[in-house]
């Protein structure tokens, strides 16, 4: 205990002194996340050299091994980190599908050459990554994929299309699943592999939601050469040949968490009170409506609840014994909470914030969050497919 009390007394004095400023609003939302990669714009000096910093320090990816750049941190040390930087209000340095997804992993699947070659720059914020999972016949039935790859000796050849590809127009790289062998029965014979992006024959073009914006993008393959190996010893496969399915639902397991974390989240780091505070005022220091305020009294418990919910699967599958199924259970609760939250949210606002865009509004930001998260119980695995899941594989329940 004493060695913990030191580390935290040790990384309070280092954010202090190293975090900027400018970076210690507190402030949520797309336009405040850095993604990194080789073609990302820094929104200020503050930014950049908050990620530089951090990066340095390993902690961008706190848990994951020193060599492969991360800071080498036990699980509770990456905590008091996390609460640390909660206490001064500090912004995520780096947000990452290759530190969420990809990273996982290859710390799981990937050959030590491999973690070598791809880890330190996702670590870094010098690589963005996007996921080709989904195709227009193969969503929540991912295994029928039919992205197909060939073998040509010195190359993969890879022909065909994924949908949904979150980010695909501003990605450096992709983690793609492809069939490999189309002979081979559904979940064998795909194959988990590492493109560069800016390989000849792949286009993106982006898909717009209802929102009015979007991160979702069509990704085409058309004769796409990729190499057998980026290095010595540097594999574009991931894993076994005709065996990227285990690692595909090992990575699902992380994606689902990621999603379901937002769930769990605090708009712009504030609470629903406060929000809604700001937009009717307060009457005697509290809400005027009493039903008003057990509904967010309600949802705050709720988000509180599945936080600490999110931190104990996180400890179990740190102490081994892994999250599986378990994952599909975060997802649906914190996406179709994640909904309800925004459905709160925008009640507080009233009619104001349904313009879309209007000397009153804000740019429809909160208009604009609530249609998005109507997305959240689709992408990963429908709340359906998740329902399933749930029903056989954590109350085991018999099939129809």
């Amino acid at each position: 205990m004493s060695d913990l009390k030191t580390f935290r007394n040790e990384t309070k004095a280092w954010l202090l002194e190293n975090c900027p400023e400018e970076m210690r609003d507190n402030l949520g939302g797309e336009e405040n996340i850095c993604w990194g990669g080789r073609n990302w714009t820094f929104q200020s000096d503050a930014q950049k050299v908050w990620l530089e910093r951090m990066a340095e320090k390993g902690w961008t990816v706190p848990t994951w091994p020193k060599e492969y750049g991360g800071g080498g941190l036990s699980k509770e040390e990456a905590k008091i980190l996390k609460a640390e930087m909660r206490a001064i209000g500090a912004r995520s340095p780096l947000e990452s599908f290759g530190i969420w997804m990809l990273g996982p992993a290859l710390l799981k699947y990937g050959t030590h050459e491999q973690k070598l070659h791809f880890l330190p720059p996702i670590a870094r914020g010098e690589i963005r990554w996007c996921q080709g999972y989904s195709e227009p016949n193969a969503g929540s039935d991912l295994a029928s994929l039919q992205c197909k790859c060939e073998d040509k000796k010195d190359s993969w050849l890879v022909n065909g299309q994924k949908i949904w590809t979150s980010y695909a127009d501003q990605s450096d790289w992709i983690f793609v699943l492809v069939r490999t062998d189309p002979s081979a029965t559904k979940h064998n014979g795909i194959s988990f592999i590492l493109i560069d992006m800016a390989s000849k024959g792949v286009t993106t073009k982006p898909i717009k939601l209802i929102s009015g914006k979007s991160p979702f993008c069509e990704t085409f393959f058309d004769d796409v050469e990729v190499p057998k190996a980026y290095a010595p010893g540097v594999s574009a496969v991931v894993g076994e040949i005709n065996r990227g399915w285990d690692v595909a639902k090992y990575l699902l397991t992380h994606e689902r968490e990621m999603i379901s974390a937002g769930g769990g989240g605090l708009l712009g780091g504030r609470g629903m009170g406060e929000v809604a505070a700001q937009d009717i005022g307060l009457e005697h220091g509290r809400l005027a409506d009493p039903m008003l305020r057990a509904k967010i009294a309600q949802a705050e418990i709720d988000g509180w609840a599945f936080l600490l919910t999110l931190e104990r699967m996180k400890d179990e599958a740190k102490a081994g014994q892994g999250v599986g199924a378990n994952s599909s259970m975060l997802k649906y609760y914190g996406t179709e909470f994640n909904k309800r939250r925004y459905e709160l949210m925008m009640d507080t606002g009233g009619s104001d914030e349904l313009e879309w865009e209007g000397e009153r509004t804000k740019d429809g930001k909160l208009a604009r969050s609530w249609l998005r998260t109507k997305a959240n119980s689709i992408e990963g695995g429908t709340s359906e497919v998740q329902l399933n899941i749930i029903a056989k594989r954590i109350l085991e329940l018999p099939g129809a």
